[in-house]
């Protein structure tokens, strides 16, 4: 792999190619590297979903943020999709800023690939945060995420709005946070069709139960209590697999968690990073 330009500055962003040609757009924001986080966004946002976060994990903190395959400025090729694809992106990412292992967290579809990077590439995990995600979405979710894909490439992805607002965050929450919930819409709208079906059949396929009792590091579970896309059952799922993980519940939040109560998760991921020292 090779990098698009030199290494950024502080916040820039920039590109590196993968080794399928694929260029992958991150920013790296460097605080002195006391903590070194890599945080994977959720299923058709991109790599400012963590903003909110990301302010508050401390000036001392190195951030790696990035668009996944097929989302925001990365390129979008032709599927199909695998979460252990969209792993080794990670892993390349890596290479080109210079890490040899960071806390790795990711949301929803970030924490599948989370999962996934854990299981391929563990000597890059110093510590491992699951939010709002699941190992497995169920029996069912080949033909559940089928069925939301022909749905937004048929009748437009704004057809789906509704749905997947009424999942993301709280009533409450939206009307006091009319434009960060507008943004994140728009981030959606903004999608790739083509590269939607992908990446809803990856997660359709995915299933990372079989590597979770072999995780070696310190691992934080965090899940909305009324999250409907990923219930807490997921994460009990995933605490009871995983040796040592812990769980926090998020009272009266729903599934994007790093939207909603981004201090709560900004807190339990410098905890687990000062676990790995």
């Amino acid at each position: 792999m090779t990098h698009a330009d030199a290494l950024p500055r502080t916040g820039d962003w920039t590109s590196a190619r993968m080794r399928d040609g694929a260029k992958i757009a991150y920013r790296l924001t460097r605080g002195g590297g006391r903590r070194r986080f890599a945080l994977v966004h959720s299923l058709a946002m991109d790599g400012s979903f963590w903003d909110r976060t990301a302010a508050l994990l401390g000036d001392d903190a190195d951030i790696l943020v990035y668009d996944c395959r097929g989302h925001g400025r990365s390129d979008k090729p032709a599927g199909p999709y695998t979460v252990a694809q969209f792993a080794d992106d990670l892993a390349e990412l890596f290479t080109a800023v210079g890490w040899d292992r960071a806390v790795v967290a990711g949301a929803s579809m970030g924490g599948c690939v989370s999962l996934a990077f854990a299981a391929a590439h563990p000597g890059k995990v110093a510590g491992l945060g699951l939010v709002d995600t699941t190992a497995w979405y169920g029996a069912a979710a080949p033909q559940q995420w089928e069925e939301r894909a022909q749905k937004g490439l048929q009748e437009g992805l704004a057809a789906l709005v509704p749905f997947q607002v009424s999942r993301w965050v709280t009533e409450a929450f939206r009307e006091a946070n009319r434009e960060l919930v507008d943004a994140a819409i728009a981030t959606f709208l903004a999608n790739d069709p083509a590269a939607y079906v992908e990446t809803c059949r990856m997660l359709g396929a995915a299933d990372l139960r079989a590597a979770l009792p072999g995780f070696a590091w310190p691992t934080r579970i965090l899940v909305g209590e009324e999250d409907y896309a990923t219930p807490v059952a997921m994460a009990e799922a995933m605490r009871d697999a995983i040796p040592g993980a812990r769980l926090r519940i998020i009272p009266g939040a729903r599934h994007l968690t790093p939207l909603e109560c981004p201090d709560v998760i900004a807190g339990d991921l410098r905890e687990l990073a000062d676990a790995t020292t």
